[in-house]
């Protein structure tokens, strides 16, 4: 009898679990609080406690009736790493999941390739981007008008991944490649050690602040995704009653402008 109640209970278990992550929105405003998953150290979404990331998961927050309790940590080597660490399983480590992950990007191969969890309510498109001195570069309609100039870019980074192989390498003898992202490229440009940076659209502007002797235009190569990447938020695959309620959060943040001013507050151009 012991054995087959062990075994009903471990045919259950599933269901139940289920059923209990359907009730995900229940026990977070049981709990008071919701757990939001931030990347540490991506200005500037989230840099020591402060960054848009930081004030939509406020807002969210706000909106669903709850506190909020951060949960930064450290990226994986791999998306698919940070979702299993983050949203589904938790870390070996001990620590996690949150009850929400922030900056996923919302592309179907993605969501194929992790079926434990919905990544929805997309809330920014991301882009890579190139910013130059405009006395320097009057105009860069093509990566061969960068030759014969220092650019600044993070090695390990898109940017710097288009850039190293761009042209068959035609460009490596230029590049400074030992920023720690796009933010300290554009803090070299802004320095004047190069005349131009490459990196992340939302990098780019929120250093370098609308200042009209600098450009920020998508970077003019062939392999950049034309149109960029929506970035959204990520929850358990089970957990639908909190995944609509995040879809309508996001919503109504976007129509009351909350989320666009969130994105200006920080110097980063709003797209939708």
């Amino acid at each position: 009898m012991k054995r087959r109640a062990c075994l009903a209970a471990l045919l259950a278990a599933p269901s139940v679990f289920a059923a209990q992550e359907s009730d995900a929105l229940q026990r977070i405003r049981q709990r008071g609080s919701i757990v939001v998953g931030v990347y540490n150290d991506m200005p500037p979404f989230h840099v020591k406690g402060q960054g848009i990331d930081v004030d939509l998961a406020k807002a969210v927050a706000e909106q669903l009736g709850v506190g909020l309790s951060l949960l930064p940590f450290q990226a994986g080597e791999t998306m698919d790493d940070d979702l299993r660490n983050m949203v589904w399983r938790g870390h070996y480590l001990g620590w996690g999941p949150a009850d929400v992950l922030l900056n996923v990007p919302v592309e179907r191969a993605l969501m194929a390739a992790n079926p434990k969890v919905q990544i929805l309510a997309p809330y920014y498109r991301e882009r890579v981007a190139l910013a130059y001195r405009r006395d320097a570069l009057p105009r860069v309609d093509s990566l061969a008008a960068l030759r014969g100039h220092a650019v600044a870019v993070a090695g390990q980074s898109l940017a710097g991944w288009l850039l190293i192989g761009a042209d068959d390498g035609a460009l490596r003898a230029d590049l400074h490649t030992r920023c720690s992202d796009g933010v300290a490229a554009a803090q070299a440009l802004r320095e004047g050690s190069v005349v131009a940076a490459a990196g992340l659209a939302s990098e780019l502007e929120s250093a370098l602040a609308r200042d009209e002797r600098f450009a920020i235009e998508p970077l003019p190569a062939p392999r950049a995704p034309r149109d960029g990447w929506a970035v959204g938020c990520a929850v358990r695959k089970e957990a639908a009653s909190l995944a609509l309620a995040l879809q309508q959060a996001a919503a109504q943040l976007q129509a009351s402008g909350a989320t666009p001013a969130i994105f200006e507050h920080h110097s980063v151009h709003w797209r939708l």
